[in-house]
């Protein structure tokens, strides 16, 4: 279970002119996600959301707000919170000089996984995400999406309870796509609690059970996708999402 509680990051930026002014970057953003549920997190670039899933993950400190996991917090409980969730950024650079299963065994001995499971461990990950191929080459040798499914085994190496997942599919052909998809689906029906932010709206429509539309670091709306849409009147998430900003329909970013 993740809850978060009136959660605000203010910043200060330079406006040009020798003066900073300050800004939020998220304001007043509430919600909870149970075990057994996939929340999709869904806004432009610029809207808040991998600032809000940072301090969800421990990784910044919000300027107001609080946050829990499976009712602790990092102020009380830092390194058990840590222990129990997977944080996946599109931003994360992986080691170029290095094989799959180094990087794999290294992540291990980071979470201390017990040596008498570790290699079946590793195996079963590198089975999962359909690794064998490619699992002794370099990382740097390998496909955007071969990296990110060694990206994304390294985050569940340690069989998370609780997944914070940034982009996770994010300009990946669709083969690797669907192996990261299936892959969060059946952990949904394994009990996990799953955070997961993306831009194709479409995408999280079909995977996610209840979703959050984010915009200038704002909630502008929270619910199952079918309830957004019957609230805006409209029969998806794209269109759900333009009709509460009042703007055109381009692309997002």
């Amino acid at each position: 279970m993740i809850e978060v509680k009136n959660i605000s990051k203010e910043f200060e930026k330079n406006n040009g002119t020798g003066k900073t002014t300050k800004f939020y970057a998220d304001k007043d953003i509430s919600f909870k996600i149970n075990d057994g549920e996939i929340l999709g997190l869904l806004g432009p670039n610029g809207a808040g959301k991998t600032t809000l899933l940072r301090i969800i993950a421990g990784i910044m400190k919000p300027t107001s707000g609080e946050v829990f996991i499976d009712n602790k917090s990092y102020e009380k409980d830092e390194i058990e919170v840590k222990k129990s969730i997977a944080f996946l950024s599109g931003n994360t650079k992986l080691y170029k000089d290095i094989s799959c299963i180094e990087l794999l065994k290294m992540c291990a001995d980071y979470y201390n996984i017990d040596k008498n499971i570790v290699n079946d461990r590793i195996k079963k990950v590198i089975k999962r995400f359909d690794m064998e191929q490619f699992k002794h080459q370099r990382i740097g040798n390998l496909s955007t999406g071969q990296v990110q499914r060694v990206g994304v085994a390294r985050c569940v190496l340690h069989n998370p309870h609780n997944y914070i997942l940034d982009e996770a599919t994010s300009g990946l052909d669709i083969i690797s796509s669907q192996v990261i998809l299936d892959f969060i689906k059946e952990e949904r029906n394994n009990g996990k609690c799953i955070i997961y932010s993306t831009h194709y709206m479409e995408e999280a429509e079909n995977i996610c059970d209840k979703v959050i539309l984010i915009n200038k670091g704002k909630i502008i709306a929270a619910g199952t996708p079918k309830e957004i849409e019957k609230e805006t009147k409209t029969t998806n998430i794209r269109d759900a999402f333009f009709k509460l900003i009042g703007g055109s329909k381009n692309e997002l970013e």
